[in-house]
């Protein structure tokens, strides 16, 4: 039976970051530096460990988080490599959901970048200690102070600098912990070899150093009197000082490198054991139990079993479930339970359990609290489902999914492969919950919808490859939703008899009276169904109350203007007017339902765009005219950024006017051109 690790000597951390920071290539090298690998692979070639599907060999990015282990100085690393493209964002949001700290990678060149700032709120949402690599330090135009300054200025937290390169980036760094200046040599910076500052390093570096002294301080009074007398501390001191502030979220420590040159990844994998936490010293996960109290699941392998299952995955033709556990131990053959967010609980059986690296598994025979697992044998469990003791049933906290702003048409080649799309489509919405597939009403056509351009094109490639099924692909289509302008107020009054088969009559009757009012965007949509009652002193019962919200909301699923989903309004069912017997729920959904409708009508309806935060980077002679066309977009443009020789621009833009812009983009800027957008806010555009 194989032995479960000691929680203490656990380190379970995600690679997160902006797309092309270089993520994957520093992953390579901690495997490869590490012993777990015994090469590296290049992304640019092809040949990446952890980006092991078709489409990231070929796309050149990482497209699904990829879960590893690697020993580093007696501890357990569990990484997992997580996507940048903003089109994935699915895959770090589930990722930041199980983790115990992070690593964000920065372009030493560009520093915080869109996606950066996406990643950000997503570790701020779990409040994961973060430690800051910045990397591609020896590119033209890096510089890692003002990296540094962008972390300060955009994310609003204190970057402490632990190692620093040297202004002439000759592939050294500085520690300033140990004083000390690290050279990486060998063929692949294997060997770190570790010489004592001469005093004109050190006297550069000073300013560095005591920034570190001093924000380390604020966490030791007897550090903080030593750092104020000008007394030199103990580097154990100011390490545990470094740790308590990282655990605490008050500053991120930041190390320097390049990983494409094997320069300065060691000490941060020594960072990694030394400051970011063990499972145990996170703050226990909030559960709420089936009889409606609430309990703290501690980090613990006693208890009764806690698990989030935060990923499936189709695995050699069969279905995987990630999950992480938070409490007790599973074994191959356990029974789990699988409560829903109706109330029905499911069991299930766990019949084999593995531990992950990239895509290779081996078999396990039990895990326990704080370890990362792939399940087999699980038919029910999706992302973000709680997996408890059928004796304990729980809920953790669920795992947020974004609503997909494209949509594609799409049928099979042959009608032959009908059912053959409809299975593999299936599998596709179980692994990625922010794929939809929908029946657009107006033309009967089957629409898959995602996140972007770049999601459903991979989605496409997938269905060819993986499932075999060739498919045709209509226009992409701009999901749309709708709000009012102005206030308004309609009354309806509903009265049908119905003849029935045995030739009685069946009379329906209700009034009802509804008010719409516009909201702030991102506000939502509010219901107010405590309507004034006439005649005096009757009353509604559970069904006719039901049957008055039943029918707003049917309404504002379909929006008088393009059929698309209402939001940013309040409806409010202002009166009611019952007829004794002949007002049946039926009666009142019809009334409310009408006259909701003709309150819409003359508020007048407003379409609502996906508007997209928008970076776009170019060539400071291309400046002008990529401005040019964005405000030919009708792109709202907040701010640019000189970055050296190429310039950022931050704007706002609808996403129907961003598709296919990156030809056009290229087209500008010979090629040198690019951009990233990730979605902001439904809104005019």
């Amino acid at each position: 039976m194989s032995k479960a690790p000691d929680l203490n000597w656990v380190r379970n951390i995600g690679i997160a970051a902006h797309v092309d920071a270089g993520k994957t290539t520093l992953t390579e090298r901690m495997l490869y530096y590490a012993g777990a690998s015994h090469k590296i692979g290049e992304v640019h070639e092809g040949a990446a460990h952890m980006d092991y599907m078709a489409e990231e060999q070929e796309h050149g990015i990482t497209i699904t988080a990829a879960v590893t282990r690697l020993p580093w100085r007696d501890h357990l690393i569990q990484l997992i490599d997580t996507p940048g493209h903003v089109d994935f964002t699915i895959e770090v949001e589930r990722s930041m959901r199980v983790l115990d700290g992070c690593v964000i990678v920065l372009d030493g060149v560009r520093g915080v970048e869109p996606q950066t700032e996406t990643v950000w709120r997503q570790r701020t949402r779990f409040l994961l200690p973060t430690l800051f690599f910045v990397n591609k330090l020896d590119r033209p135009g890096a510089d890692f102070g003002r990296a540094l300054a962008t972390v300060h200025e955009r994310l609003g937290v204190e970057a402490v600098a632990v190692t620093v390169p040297l202004p002439d980036h000759d592939g050294t760094v500085v520690h300033l912990l140990d004083r000390t200046r690290l050279r990486f040599s060998g063929e692949r910076g294997e060997q770190v070899e570790s010489e004592a500052c001469d005093p004109a390093t050190w006297e550069w570096a000073q300013p560095w150093r005591e920034s570190l002294l001093l924000a380390a301080a604020e966490m030791d009074e007897a550090l903080a009197e030593q750092v104020l007398t000008e007394q030199e501390p103990e580097p154990a001191a100011v390490w545990a000082a470094l740790r308590q502030a990282t655990l605490a979220g008050r500053i991120c420590p930041c190390f320097a490198g390049s990983a494409l040159r094997n320069q300065g990844v060691q000490p941060l994998l020594d960072g990694v054991v030394r400051l970011l936490p063990a499972p145990p010293e996170r703050p226990p996960s909030l559960a709420h139990r089936a009889d409606g109290g609430e309990e703290w699941v501690a980090m613990d392998p006693t208890g009764p079993l806690a698990a989030l299952a935060f990923k499936v995955q189709m695995w050699e033709g069969r279905r995987h479930v990630f999950a992480r556990l938070y409490r007790g131990i599973l074994k191959a053959g356990d029974e789990v339970a699988i409560p829903g967010p109706d109330g029905a609980v499911r069991q299930e059986r766990v019949a084999r359990l593995f531990e992950v690296d990239a895509n290779h598994k081996a078999r396990l025979d039990q895990v326990s609290a704080g370890q990362i697992v792939l399940l087999a044998g699980l038919r029910w469990a999706t992302t973000g489902d709680t997996l408890c003791a059928p004796e304990h049933p729980l809920w953790l906290e669920r795992i947020e999914t974004r609503e997909p702003v494209l949509g594609l048409a799409i049928e099979p080649q042959s009608s032959a492969d009908e059912e053959k799309l409809l299975e593999a489509l299936d599998k596709l919405q179980q692994e990625d919950p922010t794929l939809r597939v929908e029946e657009d009403k107006e033309t009967g056509q089957r629409v898959l919808r995602g996140m972007g351009e770049l999601h459903l094109q991979i989605a496409g490639e997938r269905l060819r490859r993986e499932f075999n099924v060739n498919i045709r692909v209509g226009h992409p289509d701009v999901v749309l939703r709708e709000t009012v302008t102005q206030a308004a107020e309609a009354d309806n009054l509903f009265h049908r008899v119905i003849e029935q088969p045995d030739g009685k009559k069946l009379e329906m009757k209700a009034w009802a009276r509804v008010a719409v009012e516009p909201l702030p965007r991102g506000a939502g949509t509010t219901i107010g169904a405590e309507p004034r009652l006439r005649p005096e002193g009757v009353d509604l019962n559970p069904a006719q109350r039901e049957a008055i919200t039943g029918a707003v909301e049917d309404v504002l699923a379909n929006g008088p203007s393009t059929g698309s989903p209402l939001r940013d309004l309040a409806v409010r069912v202002l009166e009611v007017e019952l007829f004794g017997a002949l007002s049946s729920p039926q009666a009142l959904r019809v009334a409310v339902a009408e006259a909701t409708r003709k309150a819409l009508t003359r508020a007048g309806g407003l379409i609502l765009r996906p508007i997209m935060a928008t970076e776009v980077v170019v060539p400071e002679s291309d400046v002008g005219a990529v401005l040019g066309d964005l405000q030919s977009r009708r792109a709202a443009i907040r701010d640019t950024t000189s970055l050296g020789e190429v310039t950022a621009i931050h704007c706002d833009c609808a996403l129907d006017r961003l598709l296919g812009y990156i030809t056009d983009l290229r087209g500008m800027t010979h090629g040198r051109g690019q951009f990233t957008m990730r979605f902001d806010r439904f809104d005019v555009g």
